[in-house]
């Protein structure tokens, strides 16, 4: 009889081993872990699939290696089906925890932001092909956007208010009031402050 181990711990509200955030830097993985939160934490590889649109054969390799790493559980269904749910609050996104005090976590850093950007490429090029959808307006599906600028600390305390209010709002499971499926993806970060160039020939003493 084989020995069943239990699942390593996670916390998957605060993800912060560079290995797991590694798993994900995966398009696919990432795509099962937001799809598993977006139909309520848990689902078969058939309703996966069918939301991803991918070959429910090409998931299995993907979804054991998040259930190795202890990201996903997986269990029996009623009927013999495998089931896959989120580790932690199944009803919750992953989330990460930065971690920037070793190059092996910025590197995976990196690597997720790598594979999170192709995603969101992904599916916003899937909505440039869907024509029939509000491309302007409060209830507008369609938008891609940078701005640069410079603010205040209570200015950034707002954007990070903001940005956790949206990442609240599309974290929610499809119900029956629900019925429009949305992605949402957005980087913040620090720019670098270039320094003017001195013209040739001059000092401080000039």
């Amino acid at each position: 009889m084989i020995k069943q181990h239990a699942p390593p711990k996670v916390d998957t509200r605060a993800i912060k081993d560079p290995a797991h955030i590694r798993l994900l830097a995966s398009p696919v993985r990432h795509e099962l872990a937001d799809t598993l939160a977006s139909l309520g934490g848990e689902a078969t590889v058939a309703a996966l699939a069918e939301q991803l649109r991918r070959p429910a054969d090409g998931l299995y390799y993907h979804l054991q290696l998040l259930v190795d790493g202890g990201l996903v559980h997986e269990r029996q269904g009623d009927h013999g089906e495998r089931i896959f749910a989120l580790a932690g609050d199944a009803r919750a996104p992953l989330r990460l925890s930065y971690d920037l005090a070793s190059d092996e976590a910025r590197e995976a850093l990196a690597s997720y932001l790598k594979g999170l950007l192709h995603v969101a490429r992904s599916d916003f090029l899937t909505g440039l092909t869907l024509g029939a959808i509000d491309v302007k307006g409060s209830r507008r599906r369609l938008w891609a956007a940078r701005n640069k600028g410079w603010l205040c600390p209570a200015e950034l305390e707002e954007a990070n208010a903001l940005l956790e209010r949206l990442c609240e709002l599309l974290s929610h499971p499809r119900d029956a009031s629900r019925v429009l499926p949305m992605s949402l993806a957005f980087v913040l970060a620090p720019t670098a402050i270039r320094q003017r160039r001195r013209p040739s020939g001059k000092s401080d003493a000039d």
